[in-house]
């Protein structure tokens, strides 16, 4: 009798458990497939990349006039978690790729030249074609001086709190705190990883504020809101940035001898 009542309760309990276990797997699998977006027929929609979204990035090679050859790979690592209109993001640590397309190296004292364009932004295993202009280059050592703070933070005072200047001149006064220009006006906020601010057009520089009525906060990591131009990088100019025609070629010069970029060379980048 109690071997007969201990068997129903063992089977009870048991039963359960072994159905579960042969189960066909194929609906878990395609359940899963469904929630990732990953399954037949469904197709990913791309990040749609609005005109004007500046991309703050720093090169993962150097490049020489010396040696360059046209069809080079080129990539650039993103720096900042990009903020976009629909309330999505590119996360820092995408890449923006692209490629050599001339290079002139320099004879005889003569000018040299580099030309290149990036065209992809390559987020989680999605590429999207972009064209892109250069709003402004600067040498890792201007990266470095942008992130040292201004003064030695005291005891216990965090790291992050202590003011740092911008690449351009703007001041970040700390994590969550304001940015300001150099006329002492507010252009955005301090953020971890760099800052949120108004893009602006300086009065003697070529590159342009918002476009149009768009004037959110954009991503510039070391950079002021109205950086424009090379800085700190030996004499190299920006020939052509990729505004106009043609769209997305950004062509570097030098006068009297080769041109070297350097990675960890920052770049900040602007979608056509």
């Amino acid at each position: 009798m109690c071997c007969t009542r201990f068997r129903e309760l063992l089977c009870l309990r048991l039963c359960p458990i072994l159905a579960l276990a042969f189960l066909p797997a194929v609906p878990v699998l395609a359940a899963q497939s469904h929630n990732s977006g990953l399954s037949n027929g469904q197709v990913i929609s791309p990040l749609p990349i609005p005109e004007g979204t500046i991309l703050p990035a720093r090169l993962n090679q150097s490049i020489s006039s010396k040696n360059a050859k046209p069809g080079q790979i080129l990539t650039a690592r993103i720096m900042q978690d990009v903020p976009l209109p629909n309330g999505r993001k590119i996360p820092a640590g995408s890449k923006i790729a692209g490629k050599i397309i001339s290079v002139q190296p320099c004879a005889k004292g003569a000018q040299s030249k580099i030309e290149l364009r990036f065209d992809a932004l390559l987020i989680r295993h999605q590429s999207i074609p972009v064209v892109t202009s250069l709003r402004a280059i600067a040498g890792f050592m201007e990266v470095q001086a942008a992130q040292v703070p201004e003064y030695t933070p005291g005891f216990g005072t965090p790291y992050y709190w202590v003011p740092t200047r911008q690449i351009g001149g703007d001041e970040k006064y700390g994590v969550g705190d304001p940015v300001t220009n150099r006329n002492s006006e507010r252009v955005g906020t301090g953020v971890f990883d760099g800052v949120l601010v108004h893009v602006r057009a300086s009065p003697d520089s070529r590159c342009r504020g918002p476009f149009g009525e768009d004037d959110r906060l954009q991503a510039l990591w070391v950079f002021s809101s109205d950086a424009c131009g090379v800085y700190g990088m030996d004499d190299i100019r920006i020939a052509h940035a990729g505004r106009t025609a043609p769209q997305g070629s950004i062509v570097l010069s030098l006068n009297g001898r080769d041109l070297n970029l350097h990675s960890s060379d920052a770049l900040l980048l602007r979608v056509r």
